[in-house]
Formats: structure tokens, sequence, C-alpha cells
């Protein structure tokens, strides 16, 4: 048996030198290996330790930090006024990245499936490279962009937009998860075997029923995963809620009125004067350690559901 063309013009020799330069390959890739769950542990532990301090604070109770339906840290000069509950927070980024997914979800997976099954190869080569444009742009400019665009465009419409409200927020990260909903599905949907496209043809089934009824469905694992990832992104977006959405913790579904998120909180705190030691300051990490369950946990359904859904073909 002739060896392959790419090996037939080479010479490899085992020589001591060699063998231990790729050991030190291996050792430095393991190295690197470790170093990332040493990051990933020291994040978990300074998480955990300096909540820690939040929840064993006297004007703290679990209880109250989850059914509590204000949230006063910052506004409170002092400690026995102060309101932990984490409700308002947590409806203002609800609110956000629900709008985001209404936006994000439906463009993203009908543009992916006309990218995958029905462009042309010259339209395909610059509408997917427009749509990778939008990934580029700085968060704190499309958080702007809601400012001075979005919010005044819904106060033209209609009535009750204040200038920092949810709704923009919830368009600009919409537009922000656009790209990756698009991109990973229509990755996903090209991945499906041609041989399942021509069963279908073959079976009188027009380009769209196929597309609806065959790709999509084979795709699914992917498409979950796409959409997955894009709501962890839209529920820890900063910059553009930070800007857009307000400062004002509010426990409501009016997408009209100003939504403090978890991650507009801690920008916010960390601006403020709190000093380090006190309960306002390690509320922060309460606020975080929340938001990093969440995100895990929507990792974990993740996991659970690209298994359940996921096809293998030959």
């Amino acid at each position: 048996m002739s060896l392959p063309k790419a090996l037939q013009s080479k010479e490899f020799r085992s020589t001591s030198l060699g063998a231990l330069s790729e050991r030190l390959i291996v050792l430095s890739l393991a190295a690197c290996a470790t170093i990332t769950v040493l990051i990933t542990i020291g994040i978990i532990y300074m998480l955990v330790s300096q909540s820690a301090s939040f929840f064993a604070s006297d004007a703290v109770t679990l209880g109250g930090f989850l059914t509590d339906t204000e949230w006063t840290a910052l506004q409170s000069k002092e400690l026995e006024k102060a309101k932990f509950g984490i409700l308002p927070l947590l409806s203002g980024t609800l609110r956000v990245t629900a709008i985001a997914m209404l936006i994000a979800l439906p463009l993203g997976l009908v543009t992916a499936i006309y990218l995958s099954e029905f462009a042309s190869r010259r339209i395909r080569s610059w509408l997917k490279p427009t749509l990778e444009v939008i990934a580029g742009i700085p968060t704190v400019v499309l958080g702007y962009f809601a400012i001075l665009v979005i919010s005044p465009t819904l106060q033209f419409f209609a009535d009750g937009f204040t200038t920092f409200n949810a709704t923009s927020a919830g368009i600009a990260v919409g537009i922000l998860c656009l790209p990756m909903v698009c991109s990973l599905s229509e990755d996903a949907m090209r991945a499906v075997p041609r041989a399942l496209r021509e069963g279908a043809y073959g079976l009188g089934c027009t380009p769209f029923e196929t597309s609806i009824k065959v790709v999509v469905p084979a795709a699914l694992s992917g498409i979950v995963s796409a959409f997955l990832l894009a709501f962890s992104r839209a529920i820890g977006e900063t910059m553009v809620v930070a800007l857009a959405a307000g400062t004002l913790p509010t426990l409501t579904v009016d997408p009209t009125q100003q939504a403090q998120t978890m991650t507009g909180f801690i920008v916010e705190m960390i601006k403020s004067e709190s000093e380090y030691g006190t309960v306002q300051y390690f509320s922060l990490y309460g606020v975080a350690i929340t938001l990093f369950l969440i995100t895990f946990g929507m990792t974990l359904v993740g996991q659970i559901i690209r298994r359940r859904f996921q096809e293998s073909y030959q």
C-alpha cells in the first residue's frame, strides 16, 4: 500500500530531539487546558465567597431576596431602609430578553432558511457578510443607536414610551443577537445531507415543503442550540441595556417603562461610590451569582435538548 501524496515528499524520522519537542508541545497544550479550568474555578470561587458575605448580612434574607418586590440598594442611603428583592431586576432582564428574542429568533431562522435553501450563491456571498457586519458593531454604538433612533421612533408611533425603556433596549439586543441565530442555524441546515432533500423531492415535495418539513426538523438540534446561545447572549448583555433600558428597577410587564437589568445594576454599582465591605457593595455579587445560575441552567437545558433531538447521518 503506497503512502498518501501528502506524505510521499516528506521525511519523517523519530529522533530524541523531535520526541522531546513533541512532548513539550503536548505539555503546553495540557497547561493551556489546565489554566482554562483554573480560571473557571477561580471565577466561581470568587462569586460564591463574595456573595456569601452578602447573604450573611443581617439586612438580607434568602426569602426576602427571592420574594421582595423592591430593589433599592443604591437609592436608599441608610441600610435599614434598603430593599434587596431581586424580582425587579429579574423582571427587567426578562422583559429585555423576551423582546430581543421576538426580534432575533424569527428573523434569524427565516433568514437562515432563505440562505441555506433558496438563495443563489451570488446573493449568499453578499448577504451573509452583510449580516456578520452587525456582529462587529460595538455594543456601545448599538446602545447609543437605541437612544437616538429606536426610542424616538417608538415615541412617534405610540404614546407612553419614555426615552429609556425596555422595548428600545430589547430591539437593540435583538439586532445584536440576529447574526448569531442566522449563522448558526444556517450552518446546521447546510449540514443536513443532500440525500434527505433529494428523497423529499422524489416523494413530490416542493422546495418550501422540503425546507420546512425535512431540513428544519433534521437540523433541529443545531437550531435549538443557536436559540439558547442567543438567549444566553441577550440575558448577559451589558452595555446596550446600561445605556438604553434605564436605571430604575421596576417590577412590571409594561415594555414602555424603564427597566434596570441585572447586568445594568452591576455596572451602576461598580461606578457608584459604595465602599468595599458594605452590604450594598456585596449585593452586586448576589446579583452576579443569580445571573450565573440562570445562564448555567440555560446551558444545561440546552445540552439536554441538543442530545434529545440530535440526529446522526451516515
